[in-house]
């Protein structure tokens, strides 16, 4: 428990160091996506009987799980490769399970932050939703996920050049084909098959029913469930290969 508090508890004073210009960073991309998206390009479009901008906040929130938590793999190369903490951590009796829920957790303090911003940029614009349990569960197990995600990518690359393709050819496309800004049902039956295997899917369809106060689908959090599991797993292997 200790050598857990001790990794998540260094992250986090990092955090405090630059929070303001860390949520300052954070709100720029929901609040642009609201202002051109949901007003401005979608003020007079409706999705199921809703405006386009209270469809679009949760899956901002969704979509922001999976930046944020993936976003570990950067701090993690930048103190590894310039600072050699990692270095330090594996001369410390600090195990690989405690060092991957450590920095796990790290980030999903990230994700609620940044999950946090999204809703409060929502009622900036008069934007009311449901936030309740399940609403946040799914944004955990996907910003778990892609937390524990960034801690096995930040063991693979070799360096931040290699990070920026990951990020370009993995999160980017992701984050604008998996329902974050329009319903899938628009799309082919073959296209939707093929996003269906992605998790911020999953993400989006259940923190939007969720917000809505509609029942959200048992399924979507079990995906999730499933690849929080299987990225839990890759980080956990990846790091005892970096210690190896």
């Amino acid at each position: 428990m200790s050598a857990f508090l001790a990794v998540y508890l260094r992250e986090i004073l990092i955090l405090k160091r630059r929070l303001k210009r860390h949520l300052a960073g954070q709100a720029v991309s929901p609040l642009l996506y609201t202002l051109t998206f949901g007003y401005a390009l979608g003020g007079s479009l409706t999705m199921g009987g809703r405006s386009y901008a209270e469809f679009l906040i949760p899956g901002l929130a969704a979509m922001a799980s999976v930046i944020q938590g993936f976003s570990m793999a950067g701090d993690i190369n930048v103190a590894r490769f310039y600072y050699q903490a990692f270095d330090e951590i594996q001369a410390a009796p600090v195990s690989r399970l405690a060092y991957v829920l450590g920095e796990a957790m790290a980030g999903l303090t990230r994700v609620i932050l940044a999950a946090l911003l999204v809703i409060l940029i929502g009622l900036a614009f008069g934007i009311q939703l449901a936030y309740g349990p399940l609403f946040w569960l799914a944004l955990i197990l996907n910003g778990l996920g892609f937390s524990c995600l960034g801690v096995a990518m930040a063991m693979l690359v070799k360096s931040h050049a290699d990070q920026s393709l990951l990020t370009n050819f993995i999160i980017t496309p992701m984050t604008f084909l998996g329902g974050t800004f329009f319903p899938l049902e628009s799309l082919p039956a073959w296209a939707q098959k093929l996003l269906f295997a992605l998790p911020l899917t999953h993400a989006a369809k259940a923190t939007r029913a969720a917000a809505f106060g509609e029942p959200a689908a048992a399924s979507d959090f079990l995906v999730l469930a499933i690849c929080l599991l299987v990225f839990f797993s890759l980080a956990m292997w990846t790091v005892a290969k970096a210690k190896a």
